[in-house]
């Protein structure tokens, strides 16, 4: 890590640059390629694909829906340690996400004019779960967990087979643990594709959620041409720590490589305004990079990164604010003064016994959030991200005499005569019955 000292603020701009902000001309080209198969060929392609991409023969595995004996079979192969972890992980994001269920309150914005806003699950939810070197079962918690609190009543889950045509065990005993069932050995741009548009075996869905690669998020910013909506524009993980004097410069270490080791175009950042917790975490990185099982993938991402001193913890809060990082650590001695300053940031940890990766996994909030600057203007996901929002309002007799005459003026003054029209024959009406 290089270590920048008191950057001018105009050199912040370079500094904040993420290495893949840009998706290049040829994924957009390629991705586009495999929508147009897929749509021509369904199920064909994806098995083709399959073969391609993850090196399985899934029509002698049994096609590519996971079956009901594979379902029942994964809780035994899960060691009862991951599932008991996975479960009291369950109990914690369920409770979380069980207190943002929304209420439905019935406003008199005047006297008898009645109007209220309803929370309408998403009808056909697509939810995409890497598989690759790390399947992400947590994941599947993070999406799955609110898609059945909001009542969603088609969910499908798509997620790449292994070499045996079979999928990883710990995501099939997380499905059968939140109860969903319709499983699709698919992964990448062609899973994407699938639920956008539908297959033989893959239903069409009206939103996709989940993270993945560069081509499957290509893949999601396609799918919305197709009247698909995705939960946000997500790249790379990155994280942003501000560390003061009484940092440990091993935790901030650790934290910084948690999100290195998740892929080569990870982004991590380190802020402080102690030249010693720099210098410290620096020398810790190295030293916990050894040991890490996945050292080549951080040491990838770790050229991207950059330990910045800077003036106080203004200046930290300033540059993290302008950066808006999908993770921010505070691991400063009071964090509670600077979190309240946070204005952009998708997920915030706050003190020295914080990780960042209790959020990835289980004190209850949800780890999809926004990257590559997203959260200056996304949030991550939640139950609100399952719902859509529908007004609705109804008039009493007294209601339409007391909104019509304004409603009859406003759109006068808008030229819109037959909108004054559709008030003033119900106004008529009304006067006419109570003759």
């Amino acid at each position: 890590m290089n270590v920048v000292q008191y950057p001018l603020r105009a050199e912040w701009a370079a500094l904040q640059q993420r290495a893949a902000q840009q998706q290049g001309a040829d994924v957009a080209q390629r991705v586009q390629q495999i929508f147009e198969d897929v749509r021509q060929r369904g199920d064909a392609a994806l098995l083709d694909y399959a073969q391609q991409f993850d090196g399985a023969d899934l029509a002698a595995a049994g096609g590519l829906r996971v079956s009901v004996q594979e379902l029942a079979a994964a809780e035994a192969q899960v060691p009862a340690a991951l599932q008991a972890a996975i479960r009291q992980a369950y109990a914690n994001i369920l409770r979380f996400h069980e207190a943002q269920v929304p209420t439905e309150e019935r406003v008199e914005t005047m006297p008898g004019v009645l109007c209220w806003r309803r929370a309408v699950p998403v009808q056909r939810v697509g939810l995409y779960i890497p598989g690759g070197t790390a399947p992400l079962f947590s994941t599947l918690l993070m999406l799955g967990v609110p898609a059945k609190l909001a009542g969603c009543p088609n969910i499908v889950l798509c997620t790449p087979p292994q070499k045996d045509g079979a999928v990883n065990p710990i995501i099939l005993f997380t499905a059968q643990l939140l109860g969903i069932d319709t499983i699709v050995k698919a992964g990448g741009a062609q899973a994407v594709a699938a639920l956008s548009g539908g297959t033989e075996s893959v239903p069409a869905v009206d939103k996709i959620f989940g993270p993945g690669n560069r081509y499957v998020t290509a893949a999601k910013q396609l799918a919305t041409r197709y009247g698909v909506a995705i939960d946000m524009p997500a790249g790379p993980s990155e994280v942003l720590v501000m560390a003061d004097a009484t940092a440990n410069p091993a935790f901030v270490a650790a934290d910084l490589l948690s999100q290195a080791e998740h892929g080569p175009d990870s982004q991590v950042i380190l802020l402080s305004d102690s030249l010693s917790i720099l210098e410290q975490t620096k020398a810790e990185v190295e030293r916990q990079l050894r040991e890490l099982p996945r050292a080549e993938v951080a040491a990838q991402a770790l050229t991207e990164s950059r330990a910045i001193l800077l003036r106080d913890a203004q200046e930290m809060l300033d540059f993290s604010n302008e950066y808006a990082p999908e993770h921010l650590i505070l691991a400063v001695e009071n964090p509670e003064p600077l979190a309240a300053g946070v204005s952009n940031a998708g997920s915030v940890f706050l003190g020295h016994l914080t990780p960042e990766a209790v959020g990835d996994y289980a004190s209850g909030t949800n780890h999809t959030l926004p990257t590559n600057g997203y959260a200056r203007n996304y949030s991550g996901v939640s139950l609100d991200s399952f719902f859509k929002k529908i007004t609705f309002q109804r008039l009493t007799p007294e209601g339409l005499r007391n909104v019509g005459p304004v409603v009859e003026t406003m759109a006068e003054a808008e030229g819109l005569r037959a909108h004054a029209r559709a008030v003033t024959l119900r106004l008529e009406a009304l006067a006419g019955s109570e003759e």
